[in-house]
């Protein structure tokens, strides 16, 4: 299943089934779970700890040395877990400012040319579309649609079920559940369509369109948007990953509000 065309160093580990293509090339220190794909031509460099079934296509360079002057040789680390695809050319950065580095979850689609950088962190069944970049430390939920050229500055954070559009770049926090589209970003209301097809009804739906009135259609600061989320509308998990996210961002949340008539 390793090509002698490749270059596999003799400290690596592979796990079973693994599959390296002609001209791949796989770093010393590295770990590859079982059942993975290295087209060829694709780079699996030293610090990178990777996991089941996934899927490196060519001209992907996995674990490549952190894009920043702070970083002085000291070690790095990139994490990668289960089933993930990592199409052609995407450049993953390992991490050094945390224990964990660069961390991508499980169940990730990375598409062609994007790059994710040092210490960022995608949790999981999260879609960057073609040429996503992201600078350093970007943090991104579960069930995330980035489109394509969507551009994320350094410390962004992204909740779970947003959806940025193409070509919006982002400085800042995206609270969850919303679709933000242009530059500078606006709200364009409710994930509602993803969400339904993964199992949200309509009145949950419907009361996480009701909080986000609050936050970006009354015309009120953020800080009396949650006092009013949460004496309007009922309690629950959705609600508190709403408040809870906007309090951790100290208020301070991307999407300039719908303008009033």
């Amino acid at each position: 299943m390793i090509s002698p065309l490749a270059h596999v160093d003799p400290t690596a580990k592979l796990g079973e089934n693994v599959t390296v293509h002609p001209f791949a090339y796989i770093d010393k220190d590295v770990v590859i779970g079982d059942g993975c794909e290295i087209m060829p031509y694709a780079s699996i460099l030293h610090g990178t700890r990777m996991g089941k079934n996934n899927r490196v296509f060519q001209g992907a360079v996995v674990g490549a040395d952190p894009q920043d002057f702070r970083w002085k040789g000291n070690e790095a680390v990139c994490t990668i877990g289960d089933d993930n695809t990592i199409r052609e050319h995407v450049i993953i950065n390992r991490g050094f400012e945390s224990p964990e580095g660069t961390v991508i979850g499980n169940q990730n689609f990375i598409l062609a040319n994007s790059h994710v950088g040092h210490d960022c962190r995608i949790e999981g069944r999260t879609v960057l579309g073609n040429g996503v970049t992201m600078a350093g430390n970007v943090k991104v939920g579960t069930n995330v649609i980035l489109s394509s050229n969507t551009i994320f500055h350094e410390d962004s954070k992204v909740g779970d079920w947003v959806l940025v559009k193409g070509g919006c770049r982002i400085a800042g926090n995206v609270p969850p559940f919303i679709i933000v589209a242009h530059n500078p970003a606006a709200y364009f209301g409710v994930n509602a369509y993803v969400m339904r097809k993964r199992g949200y009804n309509d009145e949950q739906i419907d009361e996480i369109a009701k909080a986000y009135r609050h936050v970006y259609q009354s015309g009120t600061s953020v800080f009396n948007a949650l006092k009013r989320i949460e004496a309007d509308v009922e309690p629950s998990a959705d609600r508190d990953a709403i408040t809870d996210f906007i309090r951790a961002a100290n208020l301070q949340i991307v999407a300039v509000p719908i303008e009033l008539e």
